[in-house]
């Protein structure tokens, strides 16, 4: 059984102590009274370690996480998995001048690349019943084999709907030409314990999204490192990137949500079991077959219903799901689901498709199309730019990513030509990114 470090300590001292230190609630007053654990929110003190050069509770908790996630080293991060994203990308940057990056990689990584001058090689996969698939392998080896400036590959997986990269085939690629693979796993520290498709048996390196899928507070997340060559660089990211005030609760946390599964696997195998039996029994509804149990799509294009409308209708009943794109309600499950939530889940899910008044209200969602490029996303960067109307934008240069959200997928990447599909596509969206009023931003033309 592996004790709570962090916890433990900070609950230990958390009476004894008169706060004459930051933060300036004071773990009094009336903020007590609303923040009931306001004493556990305390800085760097004599007994509470340090995370930017920890040798107490927070060293052993890193240690401990490290042995659990198969990792030589793991480090806490209270800034979400953005700030290891952008570890990921400092450490490339080291390596060579360009990347391998999914379309669907989440926003930090194309401004990791936009800080490091890194230039994105932008691999895109088929689409599957509406839903981008992890690129392919030959692709990736075409464009590593030619080029010496690539770093290595940065793969996002599982993505936001469970897909989940063939990984393993992915490092036998970049082993073969030395380069490095690093993995967005901030939809899967759950991975960890038995899953298929676990970062950790392949990347180099990897950050996971602790608070996404296990009993961790919002912003908790860990970076792990498997090759040595890459420790003193990653630990060199992560003075730049983390914050220097970090949030003792949530490192707390994430120490938990890794242990409180590690010391009782049951849990998390109930709620798959649990999952699973939801899917077999619930024969009215349609599934994305996913390669991630917390994924949970249920595909409204069966119903002839928008999903966007039914998850309104489902919120009225208490419901919240993580998001709508046009075809699937995404909910996002994970090791704390029990049966009787997803009973629950399944009883209105079956008054809201069944409701007669939303029958024929489903509209085919736009199919992402692929882009060519004709400049460098580093020389777009650096040129003027300008808003321009939407309809205008065909044939011109990209300035600022656009795409649809949610899931927030670029259609057309700073650096790319603006197509007639992708004009469509983002005029047929009923929500977007990147666009103001209609407007697209483009580079200026000499």
């Amino acid at each position: 059984m592996y004790d709570y470090c962090i916890y433990s300590q900070l609950k230990r001292n958390a009476k004894a102590c008169k706060s004459f230190h930051v933060p300036g609630h004071k773990a009094c007053g009336e903020f007590k009274s609303k923040f009931k654990d306001a004493s556990l929110d305390v800085t760097e003190l004599s007994y509470t370690d340090n995370l930017l050069c920890p040798d107490g509770a927070i060293a052993k908790a890193q240690k401990d996480i490290a042995k659990i996630f198969g990792a030589e080293k793991s480090y806490i991060t209270t800034d979400g998995s953005t700030s290891g994203v952008l570890a990921l990308v400092y450490c490339a940057s080291k390596r060579g001048n360009k990347l391998i990056v999914f379309r669907n990689s989440h926003q930090s990584v194309w401004n990791a690349c936009r800080l490091f001058g890194i230039e994105p090689l932008i691999v895109q996969g088929a689409e599957r019943e509406g839903v981008l698939q992890p690129p392919d392998c030959e692709t990736i080896e075409k464009l590593i084999s030619n080029d010496p400036n690539i770093a290595g590959v940065l793969a996002t997986s599982p993505d936001y709907y469970g897909n989940v990269a063939p990984l393993s085939r992915y490092r036998d690629i970049v082993k073969k030409y030395n380069r490095l693979l690093l993995v967005d796993e901030a939809h899967g520290a759950h991975l960890a314990f038995g899953d298929n498709g676990y970062a950790g048996l392949h990347a180099d390196m990897w950050v996971d999204g602790a608070h996404k899928t296990l009993a961790t507070l919002t912003q908790g997340a860990i970076v792990s490192v498997n090759n040595p060559d890459l420790i003193p660089i990653a630990e060199d990211a992560l003075l730049l990137f983390r914050t220097t005030s970090p949030s003792f609760p949530i490192m707390a946390s994430v120490e938990y949500g890794v242990k409180s599964i590690a010391n009782k696997i049951a849990v998390l195998n109930n709620a798959k079991q649990a999952v699973a039996q939801f899917k077999k029994d619930a024969t009215e509804l349609t599934f994305y077959k996913s390669d991630d149990w917390t994924k949970l799509l249920v595909d409204f294009r069966p119903f002839g219903v928008d999903p966007r409308i039914a998850m309104k209708l489902l919120e009225k009943r208490g419901i919240y799901a993580e998001f709508a794109d046009g075809r699937y309600i995404l909910f996002y499950l994970s090791p704390m689901i029990k049966e009787s939530d997803l009973a629950n889940l399944k009883k209105h899910l079956l008054a809201v498709v069944g409701n007669r008044k939303l029958q024929g209200t489903y509209r085919e969602k736009p199919e992402i199309p692929e882009t060519e490029r004709s400049y460098s996303f580093q020389y777009a960067l650096k040129r003027q730019s300008e808003w321009i109307e939407l309809e205008k934008a065909v044939g011109r240069m990209c300035a600022k990513n656009a795409g649809i959200a949610p899931p927030c997928i670029p259609l057309v990447v700073t650096g790319e030509m603006i197509t007639n599909a992708t004009v469509n596509a983002l005029s047929q969206a009923k929500s977007t990114f990147g666009l103001n009023n209609g407007k697209i931003c483009v580079v200026k033309k000499w």
